[in-house]
């Protein structure tokens, strides 16, 4: 199997903690071809998209640690065609670029791609939230996603809430991510005006959301790999931080699913199967889905040292993998026995 995985450049890797650095491994240490390629990367030529990809050489004996594997891996530029491999892992970081993937559908009959282009156009990360919430449904807290900076001054007035939560649309792993109290409503103004405009006249969209009472003891990331959860841990914020993202100076501990989460999982898996997004991140936070993390999904690593099971987090996402990719070659063979039988007749 080859796989190509599209995301951000190796350089800024941490060799200790990545998750692509994981998936990576693993698909090394199967004897799979693996290459990888930033988004800014991607190109068409005479109607064939490609990539200039950096080829992992392939090891004799793959090391034990992500930092020795990732330290010893010897790579190589090559421009190759992205319909030639099996399959294609999407890692990069948002926001999502909607031109790359325009050059994607061009090979998405071809590949099995994790996850789905239509799925990504959805899902669009902290939007997709909503797909979940309706009348009869309280699994989501309250929110706004606006850049109208009168509305969401009025929400904030009009909520029950003392506290509430404001992040940037397009925002991840922690970033922009801040509490707001009524009792500085003097400086919400311009807090909004720093979030929503930009010097160039352009404006962004704002989430704005209801505080959940305990998350200040941290959130709980589950990882869920074809609607089912394979992983999940509880990150605690730092002492000087309300925020629980590792990134941004929190900790992981581990974490059994509660019923309440276990019922979560359950009732979103099957949308998220649907729409093909087989591996995904969310953060829940009381029983209630904050995010949906779509494109770069971490927590691997961090998942397989608490736990320290024999069976890590990857080998299943790889073995889920493969499970596709196999699927689809046998589709493709059986097409062209049923093509060869109707060519001969």
């Amino acid at each position: 199997m080859n796989v190509c995985f599209i995301m951000y450049p190796w350089e800024t890797i941490d060799p200790e903690n990545d998750t692509s650095l994981a998936l990576i491994k693993e698909c090394a240490k199967r004897g799979h071809g693996v290459a990888m390629c930033t988004p800014s990367n991607l190109t068409i030529r005479d109607s064939v998209t490609s990539a200039t990809c950096n080829v992992i050489s392939r090891m004799d004996k793959v090391p034990s640690t992500l930092k020795s594997f990732y330290n010893k891996a010897k790579l190589r530029e090559e421009m190759l065609p992205l319909a030639g491999f099996d399959a294609i892992f999407f890692r990069a970081n948002p926001p999502l670029d909607p031109i790359m993937l325009n050059f994607l559908d061009s090979v998405k009959d071809d590949v099995f791609i994790v996850n789905s282009l239509q799925g990504m156009r959805e899902a669009n990360n902290k939007l997709y939230t909503a797909a979940f919430g309706d009348a009869h449904s309280n699994i989501i807290p309250n929110t706004h996603v606006s850049k109208n900076k009168k509305y969401l001054i009025q929400q904030i007035k009009e909520s029950k809430a003392d506290k509430m939560i404001l992040k940037p649309l397009n925002g991840f792993g922690g970033s922009g991510v801040i509490l707001i109290e009524k009792s500085a409503m003097s400086n919400i103004n311009s807090l909004l005006d720093f979030y929503i405009t930009n010097g160039d006249g352009t404006s962004n969209y704002v989430i704005l959301q209801d505080y959940i009472e305990g998350a200040d003891q941290g959130d709980v990331r589950i990882l869920l790999l074809n609607g089912e959860p394979v992983g999940a841990m509880k990150r605690v914020p730092g002492s000087d931080d309300h925020r629980s993202n590792v990134s941004a100076g929190g900790s992981v501990q581990r974490h059994s699913l509660t019923k309440a989460e276990k019922a979560l999982c359950k009732q979103i898996g099957p949308k998220l199967v649907n729409d093909g997004l087989y591996f995904v991140g969310i953060d829940v936070i009381g029983g209630k889905l904050v995010e949906v993390n779509v494109m770069s999904p971490g927590g691997i690593t961090y998942i397989n040292k608490v736990y320290k099971s024999k069976t890590r987090v990857e080998e299943r996402v790889i073995d889920f993998l493969e499970s596709k990719v196999l699927d689809k070659l046998q589709a493709f063979d059986r097409r062209a026995r049923l093509r060869k039988a109707v060519d001969e007749a």
